[in-house]
């Protein structure tokens, strides 16, 4: 790439303040508003799960932070794994994460549409109307990122902002209205400690997919050195404080069992806190939530094929970009495929539609989340200079943890989906073969020379010493 393009780029880019947003915005979506109901039946042991997925996270966080500060290159994921397993392996990843953000777009829209049915009832009662709306919203957001990624971060403060204070508010004022008898049982699920913490830590993962986004567009990034590992650790940690405390207020004012039955368990609560205001103001807080979140991984969905192309493991067109450097193709590709997701399950519910969509995202972002924490370990032998030796044990000690979070996630997220994300994997492997076919036959079929780059340099040896004289 261009050097003073990438200048220009950086200068125009992401600062602490935007890359911080794209992190909390892209976590801080729809999942988080659902949460409540999906553990009020464990109770509240479902608190120690969430508690246990913090950590997890946490855990994520610091590594995509150490790999982002001595990698910032764009790619997040897809970067590492490529450059400590090889082409293969990236393109494995970046194929991944890459559907992992696009189905997570549609089902993003799609509870968009469901938080706008508040207020314009149509989208509750006319399947086509729902998936025009949620097709509207997506091409609004990929209108706003073809743009310029300074753009779409300008849109993710204003988003992040509008969905962040209220959610801060609930978790910190709502403290005062918690009644202790409202908890009900520890671990109402009548399953083991271990099976309701391993089940409540599954289903609280998803609200934390988005950690390492301040990783992906890293070379849109303004001093990535400082920028990004403040970001994604900052980010991190601040959402996972109004998560739990979020939940705990919801649990405590509605009760867990309430909450478990409550299509909208956060204004619910605010409908009981501070009346039918209360109860407008986190619908709108949804709207924002769902609408920034979308924002943000349309970003996403269109950086990861950009990286991906430029290293000649991803079809050539997605390298193209705008004036700007935006990767308008990738955008625009992955949007078409947002659509088609969208309008395939039209006639399912928006709560059905929403449940199988994430089926779809869920494992191919968890593998390349335990890629990158193997990686870090893997760039640790093969990349020394890199690092800092004397952070080396404490680096390799939280690799080895988000690593082991990342194996024990998987399986928790049950047999089907583990399948599910394999077969989906496994359908990537054809278009890295002719991708790797194209870059090595030119315009007319004529195999030619493969360059450097395309494979792997081979093995240096010393030379053999010379007599003189």
């Amino acid at each position: 790439m261009n050097t003073s393009n990438t200048r220009a780029r950086k200068a125009a880019g992401l600062g602490l303040s935007m890359a911080t947003a794209l992190v909390v915005g892209n976590m801080i979506g729809s999942g988080v508003f659902l949460l409540p109901a999906a553990l009020g039946s464990y109770g509240p042991i479902s608190l120690v799960a969430f508690a246990i997925t913090a950590v997890g996270a946490i855990l994520l966080a610091l590594v995509f932070a150490r790999l982002g500060r001595t990698y910032p290159e764009t790619g997040g994921p897809y970067v590492y794994s490529k450059r400590a397993f090889g082409d293969f392996i990236g393109f494995w990843q970046a194929w991944g994460y890459w559907i992992a953000a696009w189905a997570g777009n549609a089902a993003i829209a799609i509870a968009f549409v469901s938080y706008l049915g508040e207020y314009w009832s149509t989208v509750r009662h006319n399947n086509v109307v729902a998936a025009l709306a949620a097709v509207a919203a997506i091409w609004v957001c990929t209108a706003v990122n073809v743009a310029g990624v300074r753009q779409s971060g300008v849109l993710q403060v204003v988003t992040t902002v509008m969905k962040f204070v209220p959610l801060a508010a609930i978790a910190v004022i709502g403290l005062f209205y918690v009644h202790a008898h409202n908890f009900g049982p520890f671990n109402a699920s009548g399953d083991s400690i271990y099976g309701a913490v391993t089940a409540g830590a599954t289903l609280t993962l998803w609200s934390f997919i988005g950690l390492e986004s301040a990783t992906v567009p890293a070379e849109d990034v303004r001093d990535p050195d400082r920028t990004i590992p403040w970001s994604t650790i900052v980010g991190t940690a601040v959402t996972a404080v109004v998560y739990i405390l979020g939940t705990f207020v919801v649990f405590g004012v509605l009760g867990s069992a309430a909450a478990a039955k409550s299509g909208a368990p956060f204004s619910d609560a605010a409908k009981i806190m501070w009346g039918s205001v209360g109860g407008h103001i986190i619908t709108i807080c949804a709207l924002a939530a769902t609408f920034g979140a979308l924002n943000g991984w349309i970003l996403i969905q269109g950086q990861i094929p950009f990286a991906a192309a430029r290293d000649r493991v991803f079809p050539k067109p997605f390298q193209r970009q705008t004036p700007n450097g935006s990767p308008w193709v990738g955008l625009v590709v992955s949007s078409l495929l947002v659509t088609g997701l969208v309008f395939m399950n039209y006639n399912a519910s928006l709560v059905s539609q929403f449940t199988f969509i994430i089926l779809l995202a869920t494992l191919t972002t968890l593998i390349p989340y335990a890629f990158s924490a193997a990686a870090e370990l893997m760039l640790f032998i093969s990349d020394r200079d890199a690092f800092s030796m004397p952070r080396f044990a404490k680096d390799s000690i939280i690799a080895t943890l988000a690593f082991a979070y990342s194996l024990w996630t998987i399986a928790g997220s049950g047999y089907q989906v583990v399948f599910r994300g394999f077969m989906l994997l496994l359908a990537g492997i054809p278009v890295y073969v002719f991708t790797k076919w194209r870059a090595a036959t030119d315009s007319t079929g004529v195999p030619v020379a493969i360059e450097p780059g395309d494979l792997p340099a081979p093995p240096v040896s010393e030379p053999e010493p010379v007599s003189v004289g």
